[in-house]
């Protein structure tokens, strides 16, 4: 059963923490509950002894009775009564007295002391919480204060492209020249004339530039103009409301439907007349809170004076200028401004703009290298506070089975004769189990294993830049130009070389199963987490349980697990429906099919790392306590929900999808490179790949304009000279459909390769010969009937002949060089595009454990 370090953490770190502050104050108001049963109770014993203390006082008054026969039969037995009275009372008050000195005094101080430290741990926490969070919206300040100005800085770019550009004239036939156009004398004139023959269409309708004079007249001294706030940016003069322009264009130029006004509104401003303000894109829409401003262009074609904006507002500020988003935004800036001396003298627009969005980018990385610290403080705090909450709440319930005990005692040690009661008493004292009481509360109360939130720089230009921690699992192997992203293969390759340096089997599997604490993780992350390269080197100061900790923090701070969140309602499915006299082959194959919808990095990334757990077990000899150990404490790292309730916290589904990745990693991982392989030679034989969404993403606009001018340009080139078929000799070769399986989610190749391209792929050489381990090769070796490779699907050569095989045909060639007896050596060979990848396997060493090469890829 897991304890309070992983059973009470949630996406805002505070929910879970909340739910365990509450059992814990519940905790509290028991103890007061104990302690006010034993007060009462002495204060009960204390006045039962009083009043039969008072007995033999009030009989005493009573004269000429007992006193007169003083041996009389009847005079004993009144003594005996009388004694016994006496007794019966001081007997009452020494359990008053047991009480308070047994448990009354020194459990209230406990008590005191226990709700001390709750509240201080509650204290705590809530105060670093609140600190985080804080920081977390400041990030969010900056972040959208970055993304602004380099929006900005966009604006300014295209405005300044759309107002120096030069018309290009393409020549009909390329191979002509280029007539000269003589300029006459008069050649102001004549571009006048041109601008004035300039044809505008707006709706249905093309106007001239003297018919639209009028139009554009009466819409500037008729629709309702004014200026409009906009937050950070400033106030805009000559605005008008998106309403207020449609109502003129139904009513004036007879707009039968407001959708028809909207078009009208969207050709205004794609000729240049109006754009919106306060928000992002050029869309014209019925609305009173979208705001549109009236462009020069308009004016000057109407002759209608513009308004302009007030200069004096820039030295000198009114009094009724206090609200301007302007002054009330950047006060603190304009309080320290001195016009005569600024800091950058002679800076254009321009240049300031590029300055403000530097010096805001390098904010809002400071933020969030500051978020990142914050975060890795509080859940370290978090996870000692956790286990000190644990051991507190522990003692709790063995302080209350103790009060039980003594405060059944102080009544057996005076009074014998309720031995009955204390018999029973000791029965409640026995029932009393404090580890059961805290395996209840973890069943019922969990809110979530540990599940780091990582909140990462976001480059406004989608750079990844030097993060390692919380970026996208596909998105750090492009950056790394790899299969694998480089901090897996590096942390894999360090543990293979430093596992014989540790002393026995036992101590080589102990290192993915110790308990590591996070503030030691943490630091090795903050050392490697924004470095440019990753070697086995950085290692070298830390233990080896803190590298392998390391490896299980990178995968649960991943957006998304390994095996993603998305297929895990499948595998729920295929664990729970499962017939009983299911076969492990049926299981397995829905398991490969289920598989084969992830990402090939994701793919990539869970071979290798089975790879290492599998051979790890196999060359240490591990039990099977040791496989349920590793598989329970590896399945958060590979599997996750998307959202943790708890129903799925009792959840098994993540454990037995890693057992059978253990025990059928062949089987699984050898049919997903087949159908890898498949799916690449269907590109190559004419199949077209899946085509892919348009993004929509309105950060990566201008490299989507650019790409799309880029191919316009090339399509018109090529309509008018259009060259021959680079490989006329394949065409006899190509196939309307792929003969493979299935088409997968892998990517895949679109172009055909020649043999010198399909040999550069790269071969598999496989000779596996281990003292411990006996693996047989050759013909067991995972090759199709035509000597063509399951996983490059080109070219592999023959271990025991020497020939080699391309495209399905023999070659001699010569015998093997590297033909080593000790393992797999498996050559990771760059690749062309990221789109066309295969999976790679690691080499295998019985002697010094794994070399794995992961050689970069051209992108």
């Amino acid at each position: 059963m897991p304890g309070f370090s992983e059973s009470f953490w949630s996406s805002d770190y505070a929910a879970g923490l909340g739910v365990l502050f509450g059992k814990l104050q519940q905790g509290v108001m028991e103890n007061r509950q104990m302690l006010t049963i034993a007060r009462l109770r002495a204060e009960a014993e204390e006045g039962y002894g009083q009043r039969l203390g008072e007995i033999v006082p009030s009989t005493d008054k009573i004269t000429g009775g007992f006193t007169r026969d003083d041996g009389a039969t009847v005079r004993k037995a009144y003594d005996g009564v009388r004694s016994e009275m006496q007794a019966a009372a001081q007997n009452h008050l020494r359990i008053a007295q047991s009480i308070r000195d047994l448990v009354v005094n020194p459990f209230g101080r406990w008590c005191d002391a226990h709700e001390s430290r709750i509240q201080d741990s509650q204290d705590d926490l809530q105060v670093r919480i609140k600190t985080h969070d804080k920081q977390a919206e400041a990030v969010k300040k900056l972040r959208s204060t970055y993304f602004n100005k380099c929006r900005l800085v966009e604006d300014l770019e295209e405005e300044n492209k759309l107002a120096f550009q030069e018309p290009e004239i393409a020549s009909p036939n390329p191979g002509q020249p280029i007539p000269e156009i003589k300029v006459q004398p008069h050649k102001e004139e004549e571009k006048e004339n041109y601008q004035d023959e300039e044809v505008f269409e707006i709706g249905d309708e093309a106007y001239q530039t003297e018919q639209l004079k009028p139009i554009l007249a009466h819409m500037l001294s008729t629709i309702k103009m004014g200026e409009t706030k906009v937050p950070i940016l400033g106030t805009y003069i000559n605005t008008s409301a998106g309403s207020d322009i449609v109502e003129y264009l139904q009513r004036s130029m007879g707009s039968t439907s407001v959708s028809y006004a909207e078009r009208i509104g969207q050709d205004l401003i794609t000729n240049g007349f109006l754009r919106l303000i306060g928000n992002v894109g050029s869309t014209f829409a019925n609305s009173s809170r979208l705001f549109y401003q009236w462009r020069p262009k308009a004016f000057r074609l109407a002759g209608v004076p513009e308004k302009k904006q007030n200069l004096n507002r820039t030295f000198s500020l009114p009094v009724d200028s206090v609200d301007s988003p302007v002054v009330g935004t950047v006060s603190e800036y304009l309080e320290k401004w001195n016009v005569i001396n600024t800091s950058h003298p002679n800076e254009t627009p321009a240049e300031r703009l590029h300055r403000e969005a530097r010096e805001s980018d390098e904010r809002y990385k400071a933020g969030i290298r500051k978020l990142d610290e914050l975060r890795c403080d509080l859940e370290q705090a978090i996870f000692i506070h956790l286990k000190f909450l644990e051991q507190c709440e522990l003692d709790r319930l063995k302080a209350i089975k103790t009060v039980v005990l003594d405060f059944s005692g102080t009544i057996s040690n005076v009074i014998p004769s309720l031995q009955s009661t204390v018999d029973k008493m000791m029965l409640f004292q026995e029932t009393v189990q404090p580890l059961n009481d805290l395996r209840y509360l973890l069943e019922n109360y969990r809110t979530g294993g540990y599940s780091p939130r990582v909140v990462t720089y976001e480059n406004y230009y989608n750079k990844i830049e030097n993060q390692v921690f919380g970026v996208d699992l596909e998105a750090r192997a492009r950056a790394d130009k790899k299969r694998v992203p480089v901090i897996v293969t590096t942390i894999l390759m360090y543990l293979d070389q430093h596992y014989p340096d540790l002393e026995g089997d036992e101590a080589r599997r102990g290192v993915w199963l110790v308990d590591v604490p996070l503030g030691k993780v943490h630091k090795l992350r903050a050392k490697i987490n924004n470095e440019p390269a990753i070697t086995p080197a950085v290692f070298d100061d830390a233990d080896i349980p803190t590298v392998a900790g390391l490896l299980k923090q990178y995968l649960l701070e991943l957006p998304d697990s390994l095996v993603s969140s998305h297929v895990y309602e499948i595998v729920r499915t295929i664990y729970s429906n499962t017939a009983v006299d299911a076969t492990d082959a049926s299981r397995i194959s829905v398991l490969q099919q289920t598989l084969s919808q992830l990402r090939l990095t994701n793919i990539a990334t869970l071979d290798a790392c089975m790879n290492h757990f599998t051979r790890l077990i196999d060359l240490t000899s591990a039990d099977e306590d040791y496989v349920v150990s590793l598989t329970s404490t590896m399945s958060r790292c590979i599997l996750r929900p998307k959202t943790e309730t708890s129903l799925t916290m009792e959840e098994k589904h993540a454990t037995r999808l890693v057992r059978d990745l253990f025990n059928h990693k062949d089987a699984i991982f050898n049919e997903l490179k087949r159908m890898s392989t498949l799916s690449h030679s269907s590109s190559i034989g004419g199949g077209a790949g899946r085509p892919r969404a348009i993004s929509t993403d309105e950060s990566n606009r201008k490299a989507l304009v650019e790409e799309r001018n880029r191919a316009l340009l090339e399509k018109a080139t090529a309509s008018r000279s259009r060259a021959t078929s680079p490989a006329p000799g394949l065409r006899g070769h190509r196939r309307d459909r792929s003969s493979g399986g299935p088409e997968t989610r892998f990517p895949i190749q679109t172009s055909p390769q020649s043999d010198r391209q399909r040999t550069s792929m790269g071969s598999l050489n496989v000779a596996m010969k281990r003292a411990s381990l006996e693996v047989p090769g050759g013909d067991d070796s995972p090759e199709s009937a035509n000597g063509t490779s399951p996983i490059t699907g080109h070219e592999r050569t023959d271990s025991k002949g020497g020939a080699k095989f391309v495209a399905g045909r023999r070659v001699p060639t010569s015998p093997p060089d590297d033909a080593s007896p000790r393992g797999v050596s498996l050559e990771d060979k760059p690749m062309e595009s990221p789109r066309r990848v295969s999976l790679a396997d690691e080499s295998l060493d019985a002697a010094r454990g794994v070399s794995l090469e992961d050689k970069p890829m051209d992108d």
